[in-house]
């Protein structure tokens, strides 16, 4: 069976860099391991039941080979679940895996939707309220008292630290309540005054921290996204820090994502917010790395045929272990791996969305395994085959 990949994004931001970044990739990717690729805008799909059967047409034609993975970059502050998720759950329910799934991006299209799932899992999080009517901000400026002044008050579904603002005190934010638009419900959070103007962004693919960026407003405000001026510098992440991303993204089972950390005093984490469609302008600005190409190369790795082979290795290396007479399998050498997996250490982005790079950008080097590697000689047979097999389940696994 042909291996399909599909890349699906939006009109309205198909021309930005992060789009156009990954459509890149997938394109080389693809046409390197003989992998049939299509990009899509939402707008041309069309979703058909016919004698009971899920379909689709495009232009007017029915498609008739579906993709088994499709990379998928929508704009999650104007997702809407009556057609933007609906072409998703069609597309998930057609057997294809999607990065991200639909559930996934719910979860971080609402800002306290993604609080509430978070919620009760023991991950640290500033006390936030909100509301269900559009039109109840002012009844919440008494309701929000036990968070204490000043408070953050977010739009949930504010987007690049807009529609964010810090109200010093009651009357304060009385008065801005005449500027509110209510197109969304607002949270109130308490506010972590030592994050004042910085944070750290944390990017993860596959459920693992490729890099984490320090973030710094230039201009005294709250806000530090890059996007509103703020600068971005590489940084090295704690441990903990690492483990709280991680759990976060397991959590709202997002396959890439950013997450935004506010640090306190004491170097520990509160979890600030969960990007389901993580900008990486900055990041790959300020870092030299190329988080389309890993992207690119996490998606072809959900193809059935790459996990079959996967299950198959594993099945040999159960039987070539009971019959060998090394007592272990020794680990793949290090310079086995991707060097785009070896560099996964530090480094992570901007905003959702970022506008797209001017020409000027360097484009980054992709990064990958070329079939002319060879493994090293290795004295003893047994050993040789052993370790072959290990570094083959190495590579495709990372």
């Amino acid at each position: 069976m042909c291996s399909r990949v599909w890349f699906v994004t939006d009109r309205r931001i198909h021309q930005e860099y992060p789009q156009v970044q990954i459509l890149r990739a997938l394109k080389q990717r693809c046409s390197e391991e003989d992998v049939e690729f299509r990009s899509l805008l939402m707008d041309q799909i069309v979703l058909t039941i016919s004698e009971g059967q899920l379909g689709l047409r495009v232009e007017q034609e029915v498609v008739t080979s579906y993709p088994q993975v499709a990379v998928v970059r929508v704009p999650t502050p104007w997702v809407q679940s009556d057609s933007d998720i609906t072409v998703l759950r069609h597309l998930e329910k057609m057997g294809c895996r999607l990065v991200n799934r639909p559930q996934a991006i719910l979860n971080c299209v609402n800002k306290f939707w993604t609080f509430q799932e978070l919620a009760g899992h023991g991950v640290p999080l500033p006390d936030t309220f909100s509301y269900g009517g559009h039109e109840n901000f002012r009844k919440m400026i008494d309701e929000a008292e036990p968070l204490g002044y000043p408070v953050v008050v977010k739009n949930a579904r504010g987007h690049r630290g807009k529609a964010v603002f810090l109200a010093r005190d009651k009357h304060h934010l009385a008065d801005l309540s005449h500027l509110i638009r209510h197109d969304a419900p607002y949270l109130f959070q308490e506010y972590v005054k030592e994050s004042h103007g910085r944070d750290v962004r944390v990017v993860l693919v596959g459920g693992r921290v490729i890099g984490s960026m320090l973030r710094c407003s230039t201009d005294g405000r709250m806000q530090s996204n890059c996007s509103l001026g703020g600068v971005g510098m590489m940084c090295p992440l704690s441990e903990q820090g690492k483990q709280l991303a991680v759990q976060v993204s397991n959590i709202l089972g997002m396959d890439v994502c950013g997450i935004d950390l506010l640090q306190l005093n004491d170097g520990s984490f509160v979890v600030c917010e969960a990007n389901a469609n993580v900008g990486f302008i900055a990041f790959d600005q300020a870092c030299g790395m190329d988080v389309a190409g890993i992207v690119a190369d996490y998606a072809l790795s959900l193809l059935p045929s790459r996990l079959t082979r996967k299950m198959s290795l594993l099945s040999v290396v159960s039987s070539a272990s009971e019959t060998s007479s090394e007592p272990e399998v020794c680990p793949a050498p290090s310079n086995l791996l991707p060097e785009a997996v070896c560099n996964m250490s530090v480094g992570s982005t901007s905003s959702e969305s970022d506008p797209e790079l001017a020409d000027t950008t360097p484009q980054p080097t992709s990064h990958q395994v070329g079939p002319s590697q060879v493994l090293p000689n290795l004295p003893d047979p047994a050993y040789n085959f052993n370790t072959l097999l290990a570094n083959e389940i190495k590579l495709l696994t990372e």
